[in-house]
């Protein structure tokens, strides 16, 4: 099982993805909510069977809101999707576990840079005085210094470097915070998601472990050799394998965009780039798709759970997901108000979603760097 942080602006050669009709559409006055998904409705299938994805779920968020849901292809061989659908989200996880630390940050249930060690230190790390450093504002942005998994490191925990000295994009970091939080409060994780996200938002088709209410409505992970199992798990996972539907997930990212449940300090913390990891080479090649005659000004790096892009002086903010067979991606822009969801439940996923965030970005920089 992979999960892979897909950086915004490592740019792909974007070839024939990007047409002519494409370019000016992103140049063009925006289309009405009615036109956009019109278009996807009608692309989308052409766009599974070129890159052989089962399906795809998308959610289309504007003035703050869900406006609505396009979904097409099939679940698992022989039934079709809808829009009850659970799909695993893989790194799409993280922003949920994120939105749980900030709305308990919000109501002093924890602070943002209190040390971690008096409620958790991971065996393995013991004896390493770095362990005392750890804060949830590291372990949400990515700063803690593990590997992604400890898994890539022999199976032990351990420092690659001195936490909040460098980025490094870590599941391991997420795992560590929810066990802080959960020994913290006394309440499992889950049950704090439950408490903070989920039941306030009415995310009732929304699990972190699989439930009796599962049967008949998981999309099936689609590598090129045919359909696999789903992943499923009787524990908690605090970086991967959330199930969910396009819905439930639309209107968490809507919600977050509007900054429900947390106080407005800790919404500014959110979209604040803790480090800029875009070098001269990405800058360059990303402005390559800049609209001709404009000005390009990028730079990106993690926020609080979330990537954080400026261009021009508009922040997007996104994360994206991948697992064996699966693919999924969420942007919002905030002074806009305007964002979108994916799912996909297939190996070449992330070219769907290059072509489906190309028709619902206004903004051709950002589309032309999203993972495709």
């Amino acid at each position: 099982m992979q999960n892979l942080f897909k950086l915004l602006l490592v740019v792909l050669a974007l070839g024939s993805i990007i047409d002519s009709s494409t370019r000016l559409l992103a140049q063009s006055e925006q289309p009405t909510q009615a036109a956009l998904r019109a278009r996807i409705s009608h692309d989308l299938p052409g766009w599974l069977k070129q890159y052989n994805v089962p399906s795809a779920s998308v959610a289309y968020i504007a003035n703050g809101r869900l406006a609505w849901t396009v979904v097409i292809g099939e679940q698992s061989p022989g039934v079709p999707a809808t829009d009850k659908t659970l799909y695993n989200i893989a790194s799409l996880t993280k922003p949920i576990v994120a939105e749980t630390i900030l709305r308990m940050a919000s109501q002093n249930k924890l602070q943002l840079d209190e040390p971690i060690y008096p409620y958790w230190v991971d065996p393995d790390i013991k004896n390493n005085p770095w362990s005392k450093l750890l804060t949830p504002r590291l372990c949400l942005s990515h700063q803690t210094g593990f590997a992604n998994w400890r898994r890539m490191t022999n199976g032990i925990l351990t420092f690659k470097f001195k936490p909040g000295t460098q980025s490094g994009y870590s599941g391991e970091g997420f795992f560590y915070l929810a066990r802080f939080a959960q020994n913290k409060t006394g309440q499992p994780f889950d049950q704090l998601a439950q408490n903070e996200v989920f039941g306030p938002m009415g995310m009732k088709d929304t699990s972190f472990t699989s439930q009796n209410w599962f049967n008949g409505r998981l999309a099936q992970p689609y590598t090129n050799s045919g359909f696999l199992p789903p992943a499923l798990t009787s524990t908690w996972n605090a970086a991967d394998l959330v199930e969910t539907t396009i819905t439930d997930y639309g209107h968490f990212v809507a919600s977050v965009m509007r900054n429900e449940g947390i106080s407005p300090a800790i919404a500014a913390e959110r979209l604040i780039i803790t480090r800029d990891w875009t070098s001269e080479d990405a800058r360059e090649q990303a402005c390559t798709h800049e609209t001709p005659g404009t000005a390009c000004h990028i730079s990106a790096g993690m926020g609080l759970g979330w990537q954080v892009i400026v261009h021009n002086g508009v922040t997007i903010v996104d994360h994206s997901g991948s697992d064996t067979g699966v693919n999924t991606h969420a942007f919002f822009i905030p002074s806009k108000l305007t964002g979108a969801v994916v799912f996909t439940n297939g190996e070449n996923g992330s070219k769907v979603i290059g072509e489906i965030i190309h028709v619902l970005s206004s903004d051709p920089v950002y589309a032309a760097t999203v993972s495709h």
